[in-house]
Formats: C-alpha cells, sequence, structure tokens
C-alpha cells in the first residue's frame, strides 16, 4: 500500500451541557481546544469516540441527569462500544477543591465508566470559544463566587471569584463583533461584583486601586462593599462598533450600584430586562440564607432601578422550601412578587447541597409535596399569567 492509499480516521466528539450559560461558555471553550487537537465535532451521541459531559450540581435534579446519562453510556460499554468519557464542569470543580479527596474518591466509585476527571479551570481563556450563535456571544468576565449563600454550592464547585483582565474581555466582545456578532452577553456568577478582587492590598491589608490611592468603601443594602468595575466594562462594551444589544447574567443586588443604573440607563444598548434575584421575600428566610438585603431593601433598590432606566422589567430567582420556610413565610414571597410585578421567575425546590451551610446546620424539613405547592403557586402568579398576557415576550424587545 503506498503512502496515498493511508487513510487517516479522525475521532470524533461530542458535548453534553448542563447547566447556566457560564456552563455554556465553558463547553464552547472546550469545542475548540478539541477542535484545535484535531478532533471532528459530531451532532449525535450515538456517533462519537469521545464524549466530554460538562455537569451542574446546582440542584440534586441536575446530578441525577448527568447520573442517567453516564449509566446509559456504562451499559453501551459493556455492550463492547469503545468510547472515553470525560467528566467536567462542576462535579469535578468540587472534587478538585475537597482537600480530604472524599469527594473525588466518591466520584469514582459512583461513576466507573468515567475515563478522565478534567478540571476546566485548566482549560484557560487562550482558547478560542467556537459559539454555535453567529450572533450572539456568551462572554465570561469572571468565574467563582465570594458571597456563601447558605444553600449554594457554586463557592465550593467554582471556587471564589476570579475576574478576568478588562482588556481580555473587551478584545474579546471586539473579536466577536468582527466576526459578525450583534449581541453580548456578559457572564459570570456574581457578574456585578466583576472586578473587585483586581483591586490590590499593600503590606498593611489596605485596598489599593491600580494608582495606589485608597479605595473608598461604600454601604449599600446595609453591607460595606468595594465599588466594581462592572459599570465602566458594560459602558466600555456598549461603545464597539458592531454591538447593538449587550445583556448580563447573572447579577445580585448588593452590587447594583448607582453607578450601574446610571450606565444602563443612559445606554439604549443594554437589554431592558434585568435578573434580579431575591430568592425570598421573608427577611427571616434571607438572614438564613445569608443573603445581605430585607425584603423592603430589595423593593426600595427595584424603585429606584425602574426610576433610572424607564422601560425596566424584571426577572428573577426564587427558592421554595427552604429548610424552616413556614406557610406565612412564603406568604411572605408570594406578597413580594405582587408588589414588584416580575415578568419571569425561575423557580426552584430546595435542593439539599454538599459542603453547604444548609446542608451541615439546617434540616430539609418541608415535604416534597409542599414544596410542588408553593412552586405550582408562584409558576401560576408570575410565568404562567405572564404568559397568557403576553408581558414576557413585550419584556424582551
Amino acid at each position: 500500500m503506498s503512502s496515498s492509499d493511508i487513510i487517516i480516521f479522525k475521532m470524533k466528539f461530542h458535548i453534553v451541557v448542563f447547566g447556566c450559560a457560564a456552563n455554556t461558555a465553558d463547553a464552547e471553550r472546550l469545542e475548540g481546544v478539541y477542535s484545535s487537537r484535531g478532533y471532528i465535532k459530531t451532532a449525535s451521541l450515538k456517533d462519537t469516540d469521545l464524549v466530554v459531559i460538562v455537569t451542574c450540581m446546582i440542584r440534586q435534579s441536575a446530578e441525577d441527569r448527568v447520573t442517567g446519562l453516564l449509566r446509559n453510556l456504562a451499559k453501551e460499554k459493556a455492550n463492547g462500544r469503545k468510547i472515553k468519557v470525560v467528566l467536567t464542569g462542576c462535579m469535578v470543580g468540587m472534587a478538585i477543591r475537597d482537600t480530604t479527596g472524599k469527594y473525588l474518591t466518591r466520584l469514582k466509585k459512583k461513576y466507573p465508566v468515567v475515563d478522565e476527571f478534567l478540571p476546566v479551570e485548566e482549560i484557560g481563556y487562550e482558547h478560542e470559544q467556537l459559539r454555535k450563535d453567529k450572533k450572539h456571544a456568551l462572554v465570561l468576565v469572571s468565574n467563582g463566587c465570594n458571597n456563601f449563600c447558605s444553600y449554594c454550592v457554586v463557592p465550593y464547585a467554582r471556587g471564589r471569584e476570579v475576574s478576568r483582565p478588562f482588556d481580555d474581555i473587551i478584545d474579546e466582545c471586539k473579536s466577536a463583533a468582527k466576526k459578525g456578532c450583534t449581541d453580548i452577553t456578559l457572564v459570570g456568577q456574581n457578574v456585578n461584583s466583576y472586578g473587585a478582587d483586581l483591586f490590590g492590598k499593600n503590606d498593611g491589608g489596605e485596598r489599593k486601586n491600580s494608582d495606589n490611592k485608597k479605595i473608598t468603601y461604600v454601604k449599600h443594602l446595609g453591607k460595606m462593599r468595594i465599588p466594581t468595575l462592572f459599570p465602566a466594562l458594560l459602558e466600555k462594551v456598549c461603545e464597539i462598533d458592531g454591538i447593538t444589544s449587550v445583556d448580563f447574567i447573572s447579577s445580585n443586588p448588593w452590587d447594583f450600584s448607582d453607578a450601574l443604573m446610571r450606565v444602563i440607563g443612559k445606554n439604549p444598548k443594554v437589554k431592558r430586562l434585568i435578573h434580579l434575584p431575591v430568592q425570598s421575600g421573608d427577611g427571616t428566610v434571607l438572614k438564613r440564607m445569608n443573603r445581605w438585603y430585607t425584603p423592603k431593601a430589595y423593593i426600595r433598590l427595584i424603585q429606584k432601578i425602574r426610576k433610572s432606566v424607564p422601560g425596566v422589567f424584571f426577572s428573577t430567582d426564587i427558592i421554595v422550601g427552604f429548610p424552616g420556610e413556614t406557610k406565612k413565610q412564603f406568604e411572605n414571597t408570594v406578597s413580594l412578587c405582587k408588589t414588584i410585578g416580575f415578568v419571569k421567575a425561575y423557580i426552584s425546590m430546595y435542593s439539599d447541597r454538599p459542603m453547604t451551610l444548609a446542608h451541615k446546620t439546617m434540616n430539609d424539613d418541608v415535604s416534597y409535596e409542599e414544596k410542588k405547592r408553593r412552586w405550582e403557586i408562584l409558576d401560576m402568579l408570575i410565568n404562567k399569567t405572564n404568559l397568557q398576557k403576553g408581558t414576557y415576550p413585550l419584556a424582551e424587545k
């Protein structure tokens, strides 16, 4: 056989993504990595030599979907199929941050079908995201979270917040625009705290900015906070030629500053649908969640944003059935939702997550039936009602 008769078979890969926009952006970066290695992307899980699973563990239901997929792949392997399985995402992130090694041991025992556990942090931002959507770009501005809400696994799965360099983000947005993207979504677990960690400290522990001037902390919703760079970043993205629409997820109330309101108000490119998680409308529940505001303070913030940004709409995240949540406390959430008039709510039933404060100190004592009842009440109040009225499509314009 001559060299011209040699056929080179290229390995095919397929990526399965569970979870949030950050996981989707990570998957796009992983696609760039494997493509650069000569792998060919395939649209079918059945027609691949390598499957990469980007995991989510924000709720047990997300973990269960990963488990179901891995069980099916294990059966196929047992029947003779040759396929490499790579696990990455939040479940692996949790494993590498567990210094005891117990969680990784548990994963290996539970999922023997997995050939490689890949920390997504090993895939640097220098790798280009291969975006399926040619008009809309998800751009990661930071990874991780410092807030440690008592129910949330993100600080354990993704680590402490690390912001990307300002100029790197702007360069990526400009590059996306040159390739035809018109819509940008800035993504972070706490996107509007972007840049707080970029301010250094001197030897005395006093925070300084890049000009070595002392940083003046600001009080917001009862907490002293470091001013963030997110308003400046958002404004700079709006200035990029070719970009016509800018969005950001997910923001948190404690970093929604006056400066951010001003930037949104004067830039029509920024979408008028703002996602601002509230989680609960009861003050006692919010304290136990380690959320840094009262229901009244959250409502005042919404009112302030409405004055600064005419025509704004709000969507939110809500957890029902948090440990110890009484029917009266749930009714306070219903009351807050009626007061604000959210156009969309992502409602979840509380799910016990490993390593969190709630897991360590609280009993998951609200029955599934009661959680489901509360979920249905809010879904009807917000989502189904707005769908019937056509309010939510209006908010997206």
